[in-house]
């Protein structure tokens, strides 16, 4: 495929649609599932997803998120925030399955977190997803984190394949629970890249 000429901006609330999908993308379909859960009667997983999009707190808001468009179609996407310096402290209450998630964040404190990277099919290969993790890079930096992280399923091999070739090294793995979530994975993996080189 070509490559494109790639802009990147600061999503807004009106973005919550696109954002709702490329978090589902780069979960592969982990937040369609959560988000089902959550629907009240009226509403579809979709206006879940959206609704949580809008919000200006959480790691899933537009406030963390930017949006790489080609000629003005939104094609892709990039969540992310710092991770906080102390880790998480896992309860009793804490769902089992989001556990081992909270697992690999604690290993990586103080990173910027790349909570969701995502690139619409029609535009894959087109280095939107090198142009993302770029730009994660250069946000760490500006808030002076040393390094960047992020959690992929071990069978996603493309997202992998791209990280690995960004600079991005395994340090641990976690099994997955499902809890009713079908997917072909059975491990969430650790990547992280240092940027103090």
């Amino acid at each position: 495929m070509t490559s494109f000429q790639i802009s990147l901006r600061p999503a807004t609330p009106d973005d919550a649609p696109a954002l709702s999908r490329f978090i589902d993308m780069a979960s592969e379909g982990l937040t369609a599932h959560l988000w089902a859960k959550m629907a009240d009667p009226d509403e579809s997983l979709w206006d879940v997803g959206e609704r949580r999009a809008r919000r200006r707190e959480g790691g899933f808001s537009y406030l963390n998120g930017h949006i790489a468009e080609i000629d003005g179609t939104a094609a892709g996407g990039l969540v992310g925030y710092p991770l906080p310096d102390e880790p998480v402290v896992i309860g009793p209450d804490f769902p089992a399955m989001f556990v081992p998630l909270q697992e690999l964040e604690d290993l990586a404190p103080g990173s910027w977190y790349i909570n969701a990277l995502a690139v619409l099919p029609g535009f894959r290969n087109g280095r939107i997803g090198g142009h993302l993790l770029g730009a994660a890079e250069r946000f760490a930096r500006d808030r002076d984190c040393k390094q960047t992280s992020l959690i992929v399923f071990d069978r996603n091999i493309g997202a992998r394949r791209l990280y690995e070739c960004h600079g991005y090294r395994e340090v641990a793995r976690r099994p997955i629970i499902k809890d009713g979530w079908v997917c072909d994975s059975t491990e969430s993996l650790l990547l992280v890249k240092d940027l103090t080189a």
